[in-house]
């Protein structure tokens, strides 16, 4: 079962805002032992949002969707998601207790008293409708929730609320998960070599050491730093120890100039 994330707004591809949730989202998911799959970055567009979560319902991971949940034009997300399932979008009424609930407190807070039934707390509303069968998550920074549908969790784009709810859904839904299976990752940083040099002995602890991951990541360098290859190994942390230990061997008996990362 993959988990896959996905960043809904207009904003972050014109670059008028940066993405916050990626880097977020990969540390909720490290922190219970767990890692992303996937991420996909998508626009303000009904059909494109829709197809890729028909897609990605069918896929059967598990997926987290940050934005466009809110209750104006550009807000896609909610309908995009029933269309996906070939649902009627309806509206949820504790979802709908919870907006009301909080127009009263907005109004007690400003002294002036609201009035539900005004057009624009009417419209209001409309953050609550969602496919049916849809289930709410909380949300604890202003109580107008997101929802859930077929392992797929839908909250705002405002990092203040999204997280906190993405947090929610694993502890309540996915402890079960949590470090299941053990992970281990050490490098080191390699100099003076070519990548495709390297790409022999890379082969060959993936090939010994089965489910051991080998990763390259080439950097130029900079004022502090030569340029140099990160050269490491991760997976399970036996049989990624035991891969470490050979690729420093390895690469001390190439004669090549590496250093360990603290």
């Amino acid at each position: 079962m993959a988990i896959g994330l996905i960043i809904i707004g207009d904003e972050i591809l014109s670059g008028r805002r940066t993405d916050q949730h990626f880097t977020k989202v990969v540390q909720l998911l490290a922190e219970r032992g767990l890692q992303l799959d996937w991420a996909e970055v998508l626009g303000d567009d009904p059909a494109r949002i829709t197809a890729t979560l028909r897609r990605t319902f069918a896929s059967g991971d598990i997926v987290f969707s940050c934005g466009g949940i809110g209750a104006t034009p550009d807000d896609h997300t909610r309908q995009a998601a029933a269309d996906a399932l070939g649902l009627p979008l309806v509206l949820h009424e504790q979802g709908k207790r919870n907006i009301q609930q909080r127009i009263l407190q907005m109004g007690e807070e400003s002294g002036q008293p609201a009035d539900l039934n005004s057009a624009e707390n009417l419209h209001r509303l409309k953050m609550a409708e969602f496919a049916q069968g849809a289930e709410l998550i909380p949300n604890p920074y202003n109580n107008v929730a997101g929802f859930a549908l077929r392992q797929h969790y839908f909250v705002p784009g405002f990092p203040v609320m999204a997280w906190p709810m993405i947090a929610w859904v694993l502890d309540h839904h996915y402890a079960h998960l949590f470090h299941r299976a053990p992970h281990s990752e050490q490098s080191v940083l390699v100099y003076g070599t070519a990548e495709s040099a390297l790409t022999p002995l890379m082969e060959a602890l993936e090939a010994k050491f089965a489910g051991v991951k080998v990763f390259s990541l080439p950097s130029v360098g900079d004022a502090n730093t030569r340029r140099h290859i990160e050269l490491g190994v991760k997976g399970a942390p036996a049989p990624t120890a035991a891969a470490f230990t050979e690729l420093c061997a390895e690469l001390t008996r190439l004669q090549v100039e590496y250093q360990h990362l603290s």
